[in-house]
């Protein structure tokens, strides 16, 4: 008997093992998948601050392997470079010193083939550890690799949309990938109010699964009646809006807006050029006419905030978002579809159901990021992943097409200033009942 439950808890242990090996090998190969179209001289570009070159995305996430996991668990552990935990940590100040970010697109060295191979020898040492690791040290390890691989995936979206931004600084208007041309075909269905009542909802992740910290406490929210737009709103809608003077009407801009609005000289969403009378876009498939159809997307807090009052209605809250997100499936046009752009909603709506909650753009809600009741950040480094940034930033749900499938989840918490506009953001309305 006792024998037989020793080779139970080997057999489950060697599969735990497997399935946590392919997991990291299927994140880590999707991150060189997204190279391939690129050339060499693509991976080294960074267009603004905020933009990161690939090269040192691919990097970065296999240092975090690096400080996180192998330097604490594997005796005598050395990197490639002494220099390399200088050059890739992020923002994690208990680490050590950092290279400065706006200056990451002067590295030339390593080169593109030297961090391939940084990669692969990262990968190594992970691999071994987790194929020989007893059931203890595999339950100590797991939870690390597995943020790894998560803090990998959020990578792989920023590699999509900073490249998008560098390719967008070249007049010549490159092509990431080739994709069919969507035409507008007028079958957008009209939005309609899905309406939810008054109420106490548990808000915040409760699983077995991973999430994220700032994703908890899981607590009780009052929320009034409200009512969530059926769908994205569209490039047709948001033209309407740039129409009607939108960009030049500083009654419906908050004051920062204003002035950003002011001193940027914005008069449509990032990627956005008129020319002979017509806007056109750069997409991760070339310079393209803007298609009425789409989910409009680049647009700031600022924006989405303007568009709401000029809609006579308002962005949802984060909450909101989350009571409504729990009623739909977790399906949309993600990173997996491999068409790195959103895509209009061409399915017959379902009459007061929502559509388009997860995929194609972040939906910016009016919440501020802040701790929810109760949070502490994790002990030591690891701490400074989510806790450090509550300041100063709003929250958006639901993902984008540049976001995995199996990253996202109907609490996942991302945030940004209200001024971005490079990654894939967008609009959906709320109103009070």
């Amino acid at each position: 008997m006792v024998k037989n439950i020793q080779e139970q808890h080997v057999r489950a242990n060697v599969a735990h093992a497997q399935s946590l090996m392919d997991d990291f090998l299927r994140v880590r190969r999707f991150s060189e998948t997204l190279c391939e179209p690129l050339e060499t001289e693509d991976y080294v570009i960074q267009s603004m601050p905020d933009v990161s070159p690939t090269k040192w995305h691919l990097a970065h996430t296999s240092w975090f392997f690096e400080a996180f996991l192998l330097s604490a668990t594997v005796p005598d552990y050395r990197s490639l470079h002494p220099q390399y935990a200088y050059l890739f940590n992020s923002y994690y100040n208990s680490l050590g010193e950092r290279h400065c970010r706006p200056k990451r697109g002067l590295i030339s060295r390593p080169t593109v083939s030297e961090t391939h191979t940084y990669r692969h020898y990262v990968d190594e040492y992970v691999l071994h550890l987790i194929g020989h690791a007893d059931e203890q040290q595999l339950e100590q390890i797991a939870p690390i690799v597995t943020l790894g691989l998560h803090h990998e995936q959020q990578h792989q979206e920023l590699m999509v949309t900073d490249l998008k931004h560098v390719l967008s600084a070249n007049p010549l208007h490159p092509v990431y990938r080739e994709q069919p041309a969507w035409s507008s075909t007028g079958s957008v269905p009209p939005m309609e109010w899905v309406s939810f009542p008054e109420g106490i909802a548990w808000i915040g992740y409760e699983g077995h699964g991973f999430a994220y910290d700032n994703e908890g406490p899981r607590h009780r929210q009052f929320m009034e009646a409200f009512q969530l737009g059926s769908r994205l709103i569209t490039n047709g809608e948001y033209l309407e809006f740039m129409a009607d003077g939108g960009y030049r009407n500083p009654l419906l801009w908050l004051s920062a807006g204003w002035n950003t609005v002011q001193s940027e000289e914005w008069d449509a969403p990032l990627y956005w050029e008129k020319q002979d009378g017509r806007w056109w876009q750069m997409t991760l498939s070339g310079f393209r006419p803007v298609e009425p159809d789409e989910p409009v997307c680049h647009v700031s807090y600022y924006e989405a905030d303007a568009f709401a009052r000029w809609a006579n209605a308002r962005l949802a809250t984060e909450a909101e978002w989350e009571l409504a997100a729990h009623t739909v499936p977790r399906e949309g046009n993600f990173v997996e579809a491999g068409r790195y752009h959103p895509v209009p909603l061409t399915e017959a709506a379902v009459p007061g159901k929502l559509a388009q909650m997860y995929g194609d753009v972040w939906e910016w809600t009016q919440s501020a990021y802040l701790s929810y009741p109760g949070f502490r950040p994790a002990p030591g480094a690891v701490g400074e992943y989510n806790g450090k940034f509550m300041c100063n930033q709003f929250v958006l749900r639901g993902g984008s097409c540049a976001t995995s499938q199996t990253h996202i989840r109907p609490t996942y918490r991302n945030f940004f200033p209200p001024e971005s506009r490079w990654q894939f953001m967008g609009i959906r309305l709320a109103r009070e009942v």
